[in-house]
């Protein structure tokens, strides 16, 4: 199935705005995919397709051999699993989800206890980054905002396991949507885990595309 212009757009938004917040060089274009350059022992480079049909895509996987390279791709897990040869294997499930400009519903407010704290840095730099403190000063709930040209790039949304059913997640997002809002980005898009999914739906958002990706591991850091 042809990939759609918008889609495209939005794929490529959201890995020059995954590059913001991380504070890497921004992609590079790689064949008809793209590339970062990420620089960590884990994770040292990753490779992007709007689509798993790439030729490109095939080839780096059968030509790479060094480890926490990732290949990461809009398909179904077993799709990329399939051009791959046996060494790389496969991470969690994705999905590239949007939203439009629709205020996130509810308040977002944080239970008894909890302060949110902001540093909005977007005019400058392009990040927003809020944090959710526990009364004791422990991190709670964290999450990132990058801004593209037109959309808002949610980041590394984040509740610490001892403090996740109080609503923590809910109220990052609409801080994080305020900041996007402010800076005159009225769309966002995000690649959520399995286990976020269910929360960006609750708040409007809707599945984009699939999201797969495969690596090949090594040792660990300072192993």
């Amino acid at each position: 199935m042809p990939i759609s212009r918008s889609t495209l757009e939005t794929f490529a938004a959201w890995s020059r705005g995954w590059a913001i917040t991380r504070q890497v060089a921004p992609p590079v274009t790689h064949g008809d995919g793209l590339r970062i350059e990420v620089g960590q022992p884990l994770h040292v480079a990753r490779y992007l397709f709007a689509h798993a049909s790439s030729p490109v895509l095939r080839d780096l996987g059968a030509t790479i051999t060094e480890p926490w390279v990732f290949l990461k791709a809009c398909a179904e897990a077993g799709e990329l699993r399939s051009l791959l040869p046996g060494h790389w294997e496969m991470q969690p499930d994705g999905f590239m989800m949007r939203c439009d400009d629709t205020p996130f519903p509810g308040a977002g407010a944080l239970p008894a206890g909890y302060v949110i704290e902001l540093d909005d840095d977007g005019a400058a730099t392009g990040r927003a980054h809020v944090r959710v403190l526990s009364q004791d000063g422990a991190l709670a709930a964290s999450g990132h905002l990058a801004l593209d040209e037109r959309l808002a790039i949610y980041d590394r949304i984040v509740t610490e396991p001892a403090h996740q059913r109080r609503g923590l997640g809910r109220a990052v997002m609409h801080a994080l949507q305020a900041v996007a809002h402010r800076h005159g980005r009225h769309g966002g898009v995000l690649v959520a885990t399995p286990q976020g999914r269910g929360l960006y739906e609750s708040l409007g958002w809707q599945m984009l595309a699939p999201w797969a990706t495969a690596v090949i591991p090594g040792p660990a850091a300072g192993a």
